[in-house]
């Protein structure tokens, strides 16, 4: 098939299956990673590449295509069949694989699949994205043409038992601390974030009440997208009706986890990163936490609260890791709910990020939403997402008009003022400009808010906003 340029995004490969990508596409696509391996680590020696895939619809027969090629290259493909991304980025990781591939869309529709893959490196895991390979294996996919001469004879090793040693290791994270036994309700809309809170909750006290844990790629009740609101009714309605201390709601492949608390509102991810640094810093002394540019000033407060030292990050997965492996920082938040560990490779671990607000609400004995208002140091407008047709220029107008702040062009336009700030920028993953304001006075943050909405929409006309 002829492969559509725009399925290489910047953190990794999605498409529509099997108009965009197809066994033959994909095939092609796992040429030029496998070469691109070869090339980053070594020709010399037999790669090791562990291999799992979600439950998407497409997953089977993508998964198929893609182990096969893998095999006919020379390769020891380690199989762990159907996981979430942070169980596959564990695996690489702890088991000290030379890298690894899952065949995954995110939070994607159904009729989506894509791919992601990491190199193992001695400072943890490098995801390879815009900045580190893509725009190199999407150039020799395109060609048509990848020559690799198999020096070695493929094989397939069965790799079991991964979830449990998943979840050992995110109790190790925090020093397996005793927990009180608390109702949870979870949601992960029958995709791969059920596996990992199933597995925990086998090893802690706990009563969860299931939602939507049948894996199922059709996503028969509702996308398994956290960062859509509406997706998280039904989850927020059944918190209340049961009680519940809070609920749980992944998204698609897992990698990414926003919190309800017991009144059933949607926690910020933003104060899960407050609470975890927090935590992070009390037993490392000193060390380094990131976090993304949309909103900086709750965590940043915290964390010199506590000693600690600061980075802030471009936004997504690839750009992060890539950072806390620079910086050697211990953990990242990242406000669209991705928590990031040094203790998994400096990839994504929810398991790590359950256990830890269950540490400290039976430490505090305190409820979350009690928990997390001694935490809270700043004020959000939530993402506003606005369908442009003129980026460039609102992103220049809006530098001109809030020229007297301190300006920040590491993703997108970020100006700051002594007690507010707001950051615009374009998706990475979809055809948006994203708003979004903080302050330490919520009053100023409302106001800029809505001045900035305001200005957005006049300098476009076409600006149609969502907000999350």
């Amino acid at each position: 098939m002829v492969i559509v340029p725009s399925i290489f995004k910047s953190y990794d490969i999605r498409a529509i299956y099997p108009t965009q990508l197809d066994e033959e596409g994909i095939s092609l696509i796992t040429k030029a990673i496998y070469k691109f391996f070869t090339e980053k680590i070594s020709n010399e020696k037999q790669l090791s590449v562990l291999l799992s895939y979600d439950m998407r619809l497409s997953g089977p027969q993508l998964y198929e295509a893609v182990k096969q090629v893998l095999i006919s290259l020379g390769t020891r493909v380690i199989d762990i069949g159907k996981s979430s991304t942070p169980t596959f980025y564990f695996a690489v990781s702890h088991y000290n694989y030379d890298c690894g591939i899952q065949v995954t869309a995110s939070h994607n529709p159904p009729e989506y699949n894509g791919l992601k893959f990491v190199i193992n490196t001695s400072k943890g895991l490098l995801k390879i994205g815009k900045s580190t390979g893509m725009e190199e294996i999407k150039q020799a996919a395109l060609s048509g043409k990848v020559d690799y001469t198999p020096k070695f004879e493929g094989f397939i090793e069965a790799k079991t038992g991964v979830l449990e040693d998943e979840v050992e290791n995110a109790l190790m994270i925090f020093n397996n601390p005793t927990v009180n036994k608390y109702k949870i309700v979870a949601d992960p809309a029958n995709a791969m974030g059920g596996t990992y809170i199933e597995a925990l909750f086998k090893k802690i006290p706990a009563e969860l009440i299931k939602m939507n844990f049948e894996l199922d790629g059709s996503f028969p009740v509702h996308q398994p997208d956290p960062l859509n609101f509406d997706n998280l009714k039904d989850l927020q309605k059944k918190v209340l009706e049961e009680h519940a201390d809070f609920g749980l709601a992944p998204d698609g492949d897992g990698d990414r986890l926003y919190f309800i608390d017991e009144s059933g509102e949607i926690v910020p991810a933003t104060m899960i990163t407050s609470l975890i640094a927090r935590e992070m810093l009390q037993e490392h002394k000193g060390a380094t936490i990131l976090f993304d540019i949309r909103y900086i000033l709750g965590s940043r407060k915290i964390v010199e609260e506590f000693g600690g030292k600061y980075e802030i990050t471009k936004v997504g997965h690839a750009f992060i890791t890539e950072a806390l492996t620079k910086t050697g920082g211990i953990f990242a938040g990242e406000s669209s709910g991705h928590f990031y560990y040094q203790a998994t490779g400096n990839a994504e671990s929810q398991v790590a990020t359950i256990v830890a607000v269950l540490k400290v609400m039976t430490r505090e004995g305190k409820t979350l939403s009690q928990v997390l208002s001694g935490l809270k140091r700043s004020f959000e407008s939530g993402e506003f997402n606005y369908e442009v047709n003129n980026a460039p220029e609102i992103l220049g107008a809006l530098k001109d008009k809030y020229s007297d702040g301190e300006l920040s062009e590491l993703d997108g336009v970020a100006i700051s003022y002594p007690n507010w700030r707001f950051s615009v920028r374009t998706s990475n993953t979809e055809p948006l400009l994203r708003l979004n304001v903080e302050s330490l006075d919520q009053t100023i943050m409302e106001q800029k808010r809505d001045e900035l909405k305001a200005e957005i929409e006049r300098i476009s006309k076409t600006a149609v906003s969502s907000n999350h």
